[in-house]
């Protein structure tokens, strides 16, 4: 068994209890992870608010701060080969995938290593003529990060990356499912030299270790990533130390193809959209929606590419979808096509887990056309199984798209520039991909609202979500300022 450890204050430390991670593919334990709880907690938070308040870090430029992240970035390419294998063995994504998604990750890095001596403030017109007024965008803080286990490298570093330029200092909470490419990541973070106490990185339960982390009297921000219903609890935690919150939720996002679409790329989109990551992607394009005339043609498409899709272990290069992370996403999946079954949707290919060790389930297509009630059309699946339905005038596709309680994602496949721009401008989503899917870079924004989250992640957005302005009045006149209380 590999033995993982928590990172604080610059040390690496064991927890306060360990527990097994399992290998999805096999279903069997391969690493005791360190669990944090209170104690450990309390000394991460600690640890982050002596380094904000103190010592090297708040004494360095933005320059400076941008170099230590440009040197992380060069380290994360370095250790690319043992993340991207830790992330799989330990999470179940393929190896091609976590390969191309790590040597990316540095990109981001680079991007806010570049983005850490540009976040300015701004010199203001003011009405009065004897004052200079202007603005400075300070860091607000110790923040406390929260990610899940899918792509975690990538969405730790759209927290720690803008965090880090703008000065703050960060609690990293691992999931308690498959952390250890995060935890082997604070080896990279100690080596590139910040300062103890200014990243640190646990992993533990939502009770004894999430709860404590984000109602801290120490943590200001909490920058969250998962599902609406934990989200709930952590807005209801910053109750306890009026943290402000960015959030990055599910997705239940609409992928409309239009007849006059090119649909073989509208195909390999969808095919992209849905089964990549083994579905397991906040913006996964769970909603197919078909204008009615070209449905059959198009699900004959997507069926025999579906059907085609290498499922196998998820350590070789071949396999092109591997198994789901966890045995419970596993059973909420079957739980899911069996409800929608029952309300009258249509099983096109695949719908039962795969036999055999792990946590493997087949690319699936549910036709729910005839079942307008289906969980499949609303509920998150989180997995690689999509939902169809059709329409057949413009207005109905909006009105399907933006009949749901998230707004994340969204896909328009269409060759008209004038029905595509009315839709960009109808669909309640905060990415609207045309005639493309599941694009991201860290110089654009991304993120949603309702069910989906607010706050935005990427970009300078991103960084501007971890300062709090201050306002500077400089009295430019010479003149003795007036005692109030005298009449004149």
């Amino acid at each position: 068994m590999d033995r993982f450890q928590l990172y604080i204050d610059g040390q690496f430390r064991d927890g306060a209890a360990t527990f097994p991670s399992l290998n999805p593919a096999t279903g069997q334990p391969w690493a005791d992870m360190p669990e944090a709880r209170e104690p450990q907690v309390n000394a991460a938070v600690d640890a982050a608010h002596r380094a904000f308040l103190s010592g090297p870090w708040p004494a360095m430029t933005a320059t400076q701060r941008g170099k230590l992240l440009m040197r992380l970035a060069d380290l994360v390419v370095d250790a690319a080969p043992e993340l991207a294998r830790l992330e799989t063995r330990d999470t179940g994504k393929i190896i091609r995938e976590t390969t191309a998604q790590i040597a990316y990750v540095a990109d981001y890095y680079r991007y806010y290593a570049g983005l850490a001596d540009k976040i300015e403030g701004a010199h203001l017109p003011i009405d009065k003529p004897d004052m200079e007024v202007w603005t400075r965008r300070e860091p607000i803080g110790v923040v406390a990060a929260i990610v899940p286990w899918n792509s975690q490298l990538f969405l730790s570093a759209v927290k720690i990356g803008p965090a880090l330029a703008a000065g703050c200092t960060i609690v990293v909470k691992a999931s308690e499912d498959g952390p250890a490419p995060l935890l082997h990541f604070a080896r990279l973070i100690h080596a590139a030299g910040f300062p103890p106490g200014v990243v640190n990185i646990l992993t533990g339960f939502g009770p004894t270790c999430g709860h404590v982390l984000t109602t801290h009297p120490k943590v200001a921000h909490i920058a969250f990533t998962g599902g609406p219903g934990t989200a709930r609890a952590v807005v209801r935690n910053s109750a306890e130390n009026l943290a402000s919150t960015s959030l990055e939720l599910g997705g239940k996002s609409p992928f409309i193809v239009f007849a006059d679409a090119d649909l073989d790329s509208a195909a390999n989109a969808q095919v992209s959209g849905i089964f990549a990551a083994t579905g397991q992607s906040c913006v996964a394009g769970s909603r197919l929606l078909v204008e009615a005339s070209i449905k059959d043609a198009f699900l004959t498409r997507l069926k025999a590419k579906a059907e085609a899709i290498r499922v196998s272990a998820p350590d070789d290069m071949t396999t092109e979808v591997g198994p789901l992370c966890t045995a419970r996403q596993r059973d909420h999946i079957t739980a899911t096509i069996t409800a929608s079954l029952a309300k009258g949707a249509t099983l096109i290919t695949g719908g039962t887990p795969s036999p055999g060790p792990g946590f493997y389930f087949p690319p699936t297509i549910l036709d729910c056309s005839a079942a307008p009630d289906a969980p499949a059309l609303s509920d998150e699946f989180f997995g690689p199984v999509l939902a169809v339905t059709t329409f057949t005038t413009e207005a109905e596709a909006l009105q399907k798209a933006n009949d749901t309680a998230y707004g994340l994602a969204s896909g328009v496949f269409t060759q008209s520039l004038t029905r595509a721009h009315r839709m960009i401008r109808g669909l309640r989503a905060g990415v609207v991909w045309v005639n493309t899917y599941r694009a991201v870079s860290p110089i654009a924004p991304f993120g949603g609202h309702g069910l989906s989250g607010h706050g935005r992640e990427g970009g300078l957005a991103a960084a501007l979500d971890y300062t709090v302005t201050k306002t500077v009045w400089l009295r430019t006149s010479d003149d003795p300022i007036p005692d109030p209380f005298v009449m004149r």
